[in-house]
């Protein structure tokens, strides 16, 4: 019994000595990996060495964290240097000079139209403004007195004053003085003597701008003339009798009044 025992012993023996000697060999080799390799690399190694290797698993050592034969190396992350822009950033400079103005561009095309903005307030209510000032001049005055002449130019004058906003018609002179330009309408009425020529001139300053006539006749009649004047500053109007081949003479008595003359400011020359 002794001797079968001792032979297993020693056998025993050489197999752990030869194990001892397979790790320390190796743990000698250049290259071999320290430390157990990670378990996706160890299956994968074991795959694709099964898969590509026909030789058994006993016969040749493999490094299992190596990639197989014809497979590249799996690519290694290098991160990339980075600068710190701020330590290598200097202190502002000084401003410097304003350049040239460039040359003007061209003129672009006009703009839509905008639309109409919301109503404004109501404004504060203004001072009040000077009164407008309306420009009159009117006048019409009556005779009551017959009137014979025996001269060839005899100025009418007239005693009845029916109208005569601010004293225009000068009543002594018998004559309207133009204050307020611009144009004026004027209208003469007398009546005619029986028998005696009558004969009248409306006057603008020194020159005829109308004539009155009524021939001698055996009845008296009412004659009348009217005109419009365009008048300046200062122009005189006024009746005028005038003697031709017979006496001129205008018919009035006391009680009533024959002979009229009357005129009024139209439209004065400052309104537009």
């Amino acid at each position: 019994m002794k001797g079968p025992l001792v032979l297993c012993a020693l056998l025993l023996i050489c197999l752990l000595f030869q194990a001892h000697c397979n790790e320390s060999d190796m743990e000698g080799r250049p290259g071999t990996a320290t430390q157990p390799p990670p378990q996706y690399h160890t299956s994968r190694a074991e795959n694709d060495y099964e898969k590509y290797s026909k030789r058994s698993r006993g016969s040749t050592c493999v490094r299992c964290c190596d990639p197989p034969e014809g497979f590249a190396a799996y690519p290694m992350y290098q991160p990339l240097p980075q600068i710190n822009i701020t330590i290598l950033k200097g202190e502002k400079g000084d401003r410097g000079d304003r350049g040239l103005q460039g040359k003007l561009g061209k003129a672009g095309s006009v703009g839509r139209k905008g639309q109409m903005g919301l109503k404004g307030e109501k404004g504060s209510m203004g001072a009040p403004g000077e009164r407008y000032k309306s420009n009159y001049a009117a006048f019409s005055v009556g005779r009551r007195k017959p009137l014979h002449s025996n001269d060839y130019y005899q100025t009418l004058i007239f005693d009845t004053e029916y109208v005569n906003l601010y004293s225009h018609f000068n009543m002594f002179m018998g004559k309207f003085y133009c204050y307020v330009p611009g144009v004026y309408f004027f209208s003469l009425n007398v009546h005619t003597w029986n028998q005696k020529e009558t004969y009248l001139h409306i006057m603008h300053n020194g020159a005829e701008a109308a004539i009155l006539y009524a021939q001698a006749s055996d009845r008296s009649i009412m004659q009348s003339q009217s005109l419009m004047l365009e008048l300046q500053d200062q122009d005189e109007i006024w009746v005028r009798l005038f003697k031709g081949e017979r006496d001129n003479a205008v018919f009035s008595d006391e009680y009533d009044t024959y002979v009229t003359f009357s005129g009024y400011l139209v439209k004065p020359s400052s309104e537009p």
